[in-house]
């Protein structure tokens, strides 16, 4: 394997790569994450009577911040100046998927001009919409999972276009 990691310096320890030397380029990512549930607790939600509010909205918003937030929680990640954030909630009634589970889909593209990737920030505003799904509707379906969080697409840098296989 050629490939090394990156946050690993020659004596193992970890460290934030220096981008210093990189050139600034248009970076886009896309991610994805699942909520399971209940069809009853899908229902609450699509209907708009959860306890705590709109769940989708408050969901949106949440991912919105946690993209902007990423290099306070991930250790090695660069603070970024996100030109884009956005995030997508859609309901997934019973019948629509192939394993059957009921939920909502969560899709969210984060964009940034400068010297390094925007996956991370992508990855953890799906991460965070499906927590506040989870966080809103607790208290009727404590048994909801969150699962299928992955980036589907990133392009930019020095490495380009990178789309998920099978996705």
């Amino acid at each position: 394997m050629t490939e090394q990691l990156t946050h690993i310096d020659e004596n193992g320890d970890v460290r934030m790569v220096d981008v210093s030397q990189k050139a600034d380029t248009e970076r886009v990512a896309v991610a994805e994450g699942f909520i399971s549930m209940k069809p009853e607790t899908l229902a609450l939600i699509v209907e708009g009577k959860a306890a705590k509010g709109d769940v989708l909205a408050c969901a949106r918003v949440a991912g919105v911040m946690a993209a902007k937030k990423t290099s306070d929680l991930i250790p090695m990640c660069h603070p970024l100046n996100i030109t884009k954030a956005k995030v997508e909630c859609e309901p997934v009634a019973a019948g629509e998927r192939e394993d059957g589970r009921v939920g909502i889909h969560v899709i969210t593209t984060c964009g940034v001009t400068g010297k390094t990737g925007i996956e991370m920030e992508a990855l953890t505003a799906a991460s965070v919409a499906c927590l506040t799904v989870y966080d809103m509707c607790k208290a009727v379906d404590r048994g909801m999972e969150i699962s299928d969080v992955r980036l589907l697409r990133k392009d930019g840098g020095k490495t380009g276009l990178w789309l998920r296989e099978n996705s």
